[in-house]
């Protein structure tokens, strides 16, 4: 018996759609990151990019659970003394909701050269509309799996 290793001519990738207003961020991010990286399919390989699309729907109502709206904050710093800026998480879901969900996946996915592939698939709007209808990405409901 051999070991499978798919080749890139192998893959073939599908468009999922996902509602951030159904669960947590936490859960939502680790599924997305499970898609994008392939790791539900048969053909799975570690070199190989064999993810599927993702896209990312309602991030202005994002949920999540506990204090962490005011608990959970943000890091940024220009390296400079004392320039070290910090923001809470219900500062950044009003600046830019996107940038959390993003941030969240970024930080769920292994860091190595597929890192930058994997997020160009990855696609978020702050509301219902998105521009992939045409690719008819298929509904994925996460308030269904445990």
């Amino acid at each position: 018996m051999k070991t499978y290793s798919a080749k890139p001519s192998d893959v073939s990738r599908a468009w999922y759609l996902i509602d951030a207003s159904e669960v947590p961020l936490g859960k939502m991010a680790t599924q997305v990151a499970k898609l994008l990286i392939g790791k539900d399919k048969t053909q799975f390989t570690k070199h190989i990019d064999c993810g599927d699309y993702v896209v990312v729907i309602n991030s202005d109502k994002l949920v999540t659970t506990g204090n962490k709206t005011t608990k959970k904050i943000y890091y940024k710093h220009s390296n400079y003394p004392g320039g070290l800026k910090e923001t809470q998480l219900k500062d950044m879901i009003v600046k830019d909701s996107t940038i959390v969900i993003y941030q969240a996946i970024r930080g769920m996915l292994p860091v190595n050269k597929l890192r930058s592939e994997r997020l160009n698939r990855l696609k978020i709007f702050k509301d219902d509309n998105h521009l992939h209808s045409a690719q008819t990405p298929k509904l994925i409901s996460l308030k269904d799996q445990k």
